[in-house]
């Protein structure tokens, strides 16, 4: 499966430090190339991967305020799309912009919708709607007014986090700093009950953060470590006695959330959005309705069992689960799209269809080769676009490269390979009496077609 994962922008690919949706896209990537299958990742250049990379731009636009955003968007987004046709299967975790490009390619697309950043975009997931394929990544999060393919959970890989079954005094705040994360109320619930705050996370809104936090922060009782990365986050999480997550929104998912059960650390979050489904009130957490059942909820704290934290996404949230699931889904979705134009070796579009003659072009794979083959009804002429192979004729081989070309007649054993590093295409015109496929007699083939 030749599957295109396109990932945001925003960030590097995965992040260094905030970025959830390109480290869930890196997540699901790495477990699809680890399973053996072909992936060509579009993210930055500066990503991180074992999948093939594919970047036209240098760098996030969140990690360079001198990049426009709209026109790298535009770039990343459109290269992808002049490519599709190589692919059996287009991922978008870029939210609604790719949908509008989809009409142009053949390839099936399936959007992972990470949330919807404002109603005003609705429309354009509507209009997409039965034409591509939506995957929400919480029940909680789907709209009535689309229709989806599966909820898909994300995952996390648990070698990134340490169980810590004994934990520190400190209380824990991790996230964006916006009202919607609720990190005053946060400080608000420290104070309340006398514990020690430690709050991370990337400025989103800085006038909230001027306002509501920073005077709160007196390295003592409330203190702000920035910004932290994969390690130091490891060690917060873990020696938390507990992570406050007072959401002010219907939170879509909350890796946040996962990755400190998965260090053993129990929650408190607001009950909205998709709390529930992470969250099992009493066992691995609390969900609350506000400050103060957060603060009474703490006082009950010490009878989670952290063992059962980590449990929760041992068998829940894990990437091995993730990739499975999506699996799944590029399966249901090939099935339900099947394409008599793509093979395993590459792919083919027909450019004229007449009585007396046919033209295709035909794209082969590095590493890949049609089957050794003869008709009975027709002559081919091969034309070199891009690319290099070798060419098979009656057991003589020849080097063909672009602007090269060969003549096939009728009853020949012939093939083509692509021995390169990139693509082959070449045209192929027919002539004769008879085009149809049940005309190719194969005498070897590599994908059991014989």
């Amino acid at each position: 499966m030749r599957i295109a994962m396109l990932s945001p922008i925003a960030w590097r690919t995965p992040p260094v430090h905030y970025g959830p949706w390109e480290k869930v896209t890196s997540l699901l990537t790495e477990g699809l190339v680890d399973r053996g299958h072909d992936v060509t990742l579009f993210a930055t250049k500066d990503s991180l991967t074992h999948a093939v990379l594919h970047a036209v731009c240098a760098r996030g636009y969140e990690e360079d305020h001198t990049i426009i955003p709209k026109v790298s968007e535009c770039l990343h987004i459109s290269e992808l799309f002049d490519h599709a046709e190589e692919f059996d299967i287009i991922h978008n975790h870029f939210d609604f912009l790719p949908l509008t490009y989809t009409g142009l390619t053949h390839t099936p697309v399936v959007t992972t919708i990470h949330g919807f950043s404002s109603p005003k975009i609705l429309p354009v997931f509507t209009k997409y709607n039965k034409k591509t394929f939506y995957v929400s990544i919480s029940n909680a999060d789907r709209n009535p007014d689309l229709d989806y393919i599966r909820t898909i959970h994300h995952g996390i890989d648990l070698a990134e986090f340490d169980f810590q079954p004994c934990p520190e005094n400190y209380l824990l705040f991790l996230g964006r700093f916006h009202p919607d994360k609720g990190a005053k109320e946060a400080i608000a619930i420290a104070r309340a009950s006398g514990r020690k705050l430690v709050m991370a996370g990337i400025i989103q809104d800085e006038a909230y953060f001027n306002e509501h936090i920073s005077p709160a922060i007196d390295g003592h009782q409330v203190t702000y470590l920035g910004s932290i990365g994969p390690e130091t986050r490891n060690d917060v999480l873990g020696k938390a006695f507990a992570l406050l997550h007072p959401i002010n929104f219907d939170e879509p998912f909350g890796l946040t959330v996962i990755e400190s059960m998965a260090c053993g650390t129990p929650v408190i979050a607001v009950n909205r959005g998709s709390m529930p489904e992470l969250i099992q009130d009493g066992k691995n957490g609390f969900l609350v309705s506000g400050i103060q059942e957060a603060i009474s909820a703490l006082d009950r704290i010490s009878s989670i069992d952290r063992a059962f934290c980590r449990k929760t996404v041992s068998d829940h949230f894990t990437i091995d689960r993730m990739v499975e699931n999506y699996i799944q889904v590029y399966e249901e979705i090939l099935e339900m799209t099947k394409r008599e134009d793509h093979r395993p070796w590459g792919f083919y579009q027909i450019l004229s269809d007449e009585n007396d003659f046919k033209n295709k072009k035909i794209t082969v794979y590095p590493g890949k080769r049609l089957s050794l083959q003869r008709h009975q009804h027709r002559d081919e002429h091969w034309f070199v676009i891009s690319g290099q192979g070798i060419s098979t004729l009656d057991g003589a081989e020849k080097r063909l490269v672009t602007g090269q070309s060969v003549d096939i007649p009728r009853t020949s054993l012939h093939r083509i390979q692509n021995d390169g590093i990139k693509n082959l295409v070449f045209t192929e015109v027919q002539t004769g009496d008879y085009f149809g496929e049940d005309d190719i007699e194969r005498l070897e083939d590599d994908f059991g077609r014989n």
